[in-house]
């Protein structure tokens, strides 16, 4: 896991990025799902707001519990008893079960402290994992989003987002010049 240095997101330009990655997407053949969990699904939202998204998105599907994670992509119990739910182990777990109940190509998942309560020490508000599965590349990043001059949990839930489809964006035009 890489813990990306915080620059302040830009969220401006989310919308966008997103339609950004639904037309590489598009083009490449690629399908893409999301498991969202502190964003809600917003993820989701953002690729529904694109015009052409049904020709490239799989599945959304928000496992907010500790329970829906297990039961629904098969988050172990003991991963998430000995590292808890906000943790790269179950991000990439959520993913591994997200691959494996959709097929999609490109899969994200995200888990997270968004606030503006429910932080400790260890994991601030702003404490996001967000894992990914693209075409068969697992990883997981934590941006560092507890550094942001602003901690509301929109802000947070947007950045995380702004994130995700900054990273998948990027890998995707790389694949191209390959």
């Amino acid at each position: 896991m890489v813990s990306s240095k915080f620059s302040e997101c830009q969220t401006e330009k989310l919308d966008k990025t997103v339609a950004n990655v639904v037309k590489l997407l598009e083009r490449k053949g690629l399908t893409i799902a999301t498991a969202e969990s502190c964003t809600g699904g917003l993820l989701s939202e953002l690729i529904t707001s694109v015009s052409g998204a049904s020709a490239v998105f799989e599945l959304g599907i928000c496992t907010y519990s500790e329970r829906i994670k297990t039961e629904f992509l098969g988050v172990p119990a003991e991963v998430i008893q000995e590292f808890g739910v906000v943790s790269e182990q179950t991000a990439m777990s959520m993913v591994r079960g997200l691959k494996k109940c959709s097929g999609a190509d490109v899969c994200v998942s995200v888990t997270g402290i968004a606030g503006p309560s429910g932080g400790t020490a260890e994991k601030p508000v702003g404490t996001v994992y967000i894992g990914f599965d693209i075409c068969g590349r697992q990883f997981v990043k934590l941006p560092e989003l507890w550094k942001s001059d602003n901690m509301s949990r929109e802000h947070i839930r947007r950045c995380a987002a702004a994130f995700a489809f900054g990273i998948i964006e990027k890998t995707l035009m790389e694949a191209n010049s390959n």
